[in-house]
């Protein structure tokens, strides 16, 4: 297959199948070679197609809680009392800077997640 920029959806169609077909390539060789060039083309025309937004603090939380499986009092641990977590979680109140510096520290969520407006 010639590789090329990726730019219309039937393009992206194509390659999309071709990496199907050579997806399990061994490395380091012409097909593997191909795959791994065509998965960097793909990936950049989904990038600018089919872009994801981030998600806002309060889903950035409750994404995070599941990974760890912590449940609703863990998070009252973190951020005060239980209440605050039911208050967040509703949206009735908004996180403060001890809040967020907590969240950062105790469940690595980054800053930039935790100060996006919601």
């Amino acid at each position: 297959m010639e590789i090329k920029i990726i730019k219309t959806e039937a393009q992206y169609k194509q390659a999309l199948k071709r990496l199907e077909i050579i997806f399990d390539a061994p490395a380091n060789t012409p097909e593997g070679d191909e795959a791994e060039l065509l998965g960097l083309l793909i990936e950049k025309y989904e990038d600018e197609h089919y872009p994801i937004e981030a998600p806002d603090p309060i889903e950035a939380i409750k994404f995070r809680m599941e990974q760890m499986n912590l449940d609703n009092n863990d998070l009252a641990s973190i951020i005060g009392y239980k209440s605050r977590v039911s208050e967040i979680f509703s949206r009735k109140r908004k996180l403060s800077l001890k809040m967020i510096r907590n969240l950062h520290k105790k469940l690595n969520i980054p800053y930039d997640s935790l100060i996006a407006e919601y």
